[in-house]
């Protein structure tokens, strides 16, 4: 998963901190600061714009700023200077302003606060974004500090996308303007003009000094945050077991959803042909999932259902990094302890702190409060107990990057993936942001994936791995065969740029790039001599091997057709050869694409020619207006979504953020209804089963993104949301 800039939101946490700090001296003044009011003398031509108009209107006798957005460009909004150069907010928590969605249409208004040399994503600056229905007014703020504390000195935390600490983003002592926007135009998102009113920025928030010293160690034994409480915070291991006993009687009340046949499809809708394999189906103008029975089926289910340590395949450690930090920590077990096997050493990591410092050490906290919680043969009887959640919480589907051994239960359908890590990647593609995208020309691409996925047919890769004693089927052999395996993902958010990004990535890149010599054969087919290409590209290469050894790149407007047509050939390219190993190695099964986030039309047809189904990470609050290139009609997928709060002892709320846990529920709801009305999707997946480390995995990714927390104490307010869902999922899309 590939995220942004993030900030979070004020919640109870906060308050709860207040409550339980100690040792915190004295005060920086409290009192607010106004930025903008825009009474006069505010002069409405110092305001910026990008694709929009602002205006000062009157309401209720205060002037507001009404901005009108449209949506050509990238980011429509304002662009507010400081006044006298800059603000020092130094003494405040947060930047707050006021504001109404005046339009007909929902709409996320985003804030974003720069220093100098701001670069938009999370150099110089930081963000925040509010979600309003039409008429709706809220108040959106930016957070300085997550925390209401100032240190005595900086914490200096490593390894944490976000941190108890003064954002590592953001000067507050400098801060030069501020930049009210809608975020840019994904595929997911519709594509329409917006208006706003503004009123009342202004820097707020008392900060509290506290000791940098008396701040460590930060996490307890279970992994939990130690400065702060809130309800179901684990507090010892009699805790754990009583929870344990409790949600047992919870699921025996509440075993999931009526009308569901094994499978969960629709035992009590209309039927169709059975083939013993899940397929994608029109009816009465909505997409569809059948079942292996026949059944009407929506595939509502949760990423990364796991709980291992370690994975043996992409050696990658799923637990908090404590090299250089072990001070963080209260109580670590002793490595001779039963606990003890939950050290892991890894070295594979793609970005943050510790990628390129060499092997590191990591402890996995949520593993260890399994054995805590259910005993030395946790392992057998959490993996049923998974299965007995999701269908409790109206889920059925295991989704990507899950475990193998809980889904080799066949208790509960699952989707397969491939990420193609060793393939040769397109030299010239890739950006501090973006990965290198993938050379389907080259020979490689077809037999990495070939491998990968002979093995996974074998049951000899990470699908089956430890499969061991918790199979109760001795002849269980990899997914070709299985009726239970919904279909199968190729890649992950992947680099589709605009379109012409990829093209000119292989013109960048050297001699021997086969996608650069595929791109010159076109050239050569179509100009015959490099003089006439030289004639419409206004270049001067002196033969087609001087062009073949260049790496500038051209003028995008006079190469653009060219550009354009490569670009789909490569994205042609990589779905066909997907799916045609996809399809060799595990006929019975849909090729579900390879989950957008940004991508374009081109790439958006090209799966379209070659996908079962076409499947997005739509990271957003709703997605009930999605509809795919005009002329394309075929189902959509939701790999991954999901919302987060910091109520609850974490330091991050990821992409989307929600008040606390009450809010969280509802936006869940809302989304999964907002997708079951949509006609084109045929299923969402939340990301993910358990929250992220309070203080980071490897990568230093550290979200509330759980159904359960670290604890495995499932969030009660967002289960309930998911079962009322489920309990009406079919009824409510067939009617809506």
């Amino acid at each position: 998963m590939k995220k942004g800039t993030r900030r979070i939101s004020l919640t109870l946490f906060h308050i709860w901190i207040f409550l339980n700090m100690v040792l915190i001296s004295s005060a920086a003044p409290a009192g607010g600061e106004t930025l903008f009011d825009f009474e006069p003398p505010f002069d409405v031509n110092t305001a910026i714009t990008q694709d929009a108009k602002a205006e000062l209107v009157e309401r209720e006798g205060n002037t507001l700023l009404r901005i009108n957005m449209g949506h050509a460009e990238r980011w429509p909004g304002v662009t507010l200077k400081a006044p006298k150069g800059k603000w020092d907010l130094t003494n405040h928590r947060a930047v707050a302003l006021d504001v109404k969605n005046i339009g007909n249409k929902a709409v996320t208004v985003s804030c974003r606060v720069d220093n100098p040399g701001a670069n938009g994503y999370s150099e110089n600056c930081i963000m925040d974004w509010v979600y309003l229905k039409p008429e709706e007014s809220k108040t959106l703020k930016v957070f300085l500090c997550v925390t209401p504390w100032r240190f005595t000195k900086p914490l200096k935390l490593i390894g944490m996308r976000e941190s108890p600490d003064i954002s590592d983003k953001i000067d507050p002592s400098g801060v030069t303007q501020l930049i009210l926007s809608v975020p840019e135009n994904y595929d997911y998102l519709p594509k329409t003009d917006h208006a706003i009113e503004v009123d009342n920025i202004r820097a707020e928030g008392e900060l509290k000094t506290m000791d940098a010293e008396a701040f460590f160690p930060f996490i307890d034994k279970f992994g939990q945050f130690i400065h702060a409480d809130w309800p179901g915070k684990t507090r010892d291991e009699k805790d754990l077991k009583e929870r344990a006993k409790t949600e047992k009687k919870d699921l025996e009340n509440h075993p999931g959803p009526r009308g569901w046949n094994r499978y969960g499809g629709w035992k009590n809708g209309p039927r169709f042909k059975a083939t013993g394999f899940f397929r994608a189906e029109k009816h009465k103008g909505k997409w569809w999932l059948i079942d292996p029975e026949g059944r009407l089926f929506w595939s509502l289910g949760i990423d990364c259902v796991r709980f291992d340590a370690f994975d043996a395949d992409t050696r990658w450690s799923n637990g908090t990094a404590l090299t250089d930090r072990e001070h963080y920590f209260k109580d670590l077990p002793k490595r001779d302890s039963p606990l003890g096997r939950f050290y892991v050493k890894s070295s594979q990591v793609p970005s943050g702190y510790y990628k390129g410092k060499g092997t590191f050490e990591t402890f996995t906290f949520s593993e260890s409060n399994l054995l805590r919680k259910y005993g030395k043969d946790y392992e057998a009887s959490y993996m049923e107990l998974v299965h007995r959640r999701l269908r409790s919480w109206g889920q059925n589907t295991i989704g990507n990057w899950s475990d193998g051994r809980t889904k080799a239960l066949r208790k509960t359908p699952y989707v397969a993936t491939f990420d193609l890590i060793s393939s040769r990647k397109i030299e010239g593609s890739g950006s501090k942001h973006l990965w290198k995208f993938p050379d389907p020309f080259s020979p490689d691409f077809r037999t990495d994936l070939r491998e990968r996925l002979e093995r996974e047919r074998a049951g000899l890769s990470s699908w089956s791995f430890r499969l061991g004693k918790h199979v109760h089927n001795e002849e269980l052999g990899g997914i070709a065969s299985d009726p239970w395996c919904l279909g199968i993902f190729v890649d992950n958010e992947m680099g589709w740029g605009d379109d012409i990004s990829l093209a000119l990535a292989s013109l960048a890149s050297p001699p021997d790039q086969p996608a650069k010599i595929a791109f010159l054969e076109d050239l050569k087919t179509r100009y015959k001599e490099i003089r006439n290409l030289n004639d419409a590209w206004g270049t001067d290469h002196a033969s087609w091997n001087d062009l073949l050894r260049a790496t500038e790149t051209p003028d995008e407007k006079k190469a653009g057709p060219d550009l354009r047509d490569f670009y789909t050939r490569i994205a042609e390219e990589y779905f066909r050869v997907c799916r045609g190993e996809v399809r060799r190695a595990s006929p019975n099964h849909l090729y579900l694409g390879c989950r957008f986030q940004g991508s374009n039309d081109r790439a958006v047809r090209a799966a379209a020619k070659y996908c079962d189904v076409l499947s997005y990470n739509p990271y957003c609050y709703d997605v009930s207006e999605y509809r795919p290139p005009s002329g394309v009609d075929m189902p959509v997928i939701i790999g991954e979504f999901q919302f987060g709060a910091i109520d609850r002892g974490m330091f991050s709320s990821d992409l989307v953020e929600t008040e606390n846990q009450e809010d969280r529920a509802e936006k869940y709801k809302s989304y999964v209804q907002g997708a079951l009305r949509n006609p084109f999707y045929v299923g969402a997946h939340w990301f993910q089963y358990y929250d992220e480390a309070a203080t980071g995995r490897p990568d230093g990714e550290n979200n509330q993104t759980g159904f359960v927390d670290v604890c495995d104490t499932p969030y009660d307010e967002t289960v309930q949301a998911a079962r009322e869902v489920g309990d009406i999922l079919y009824e409510y899309r067939l009617k809506n």
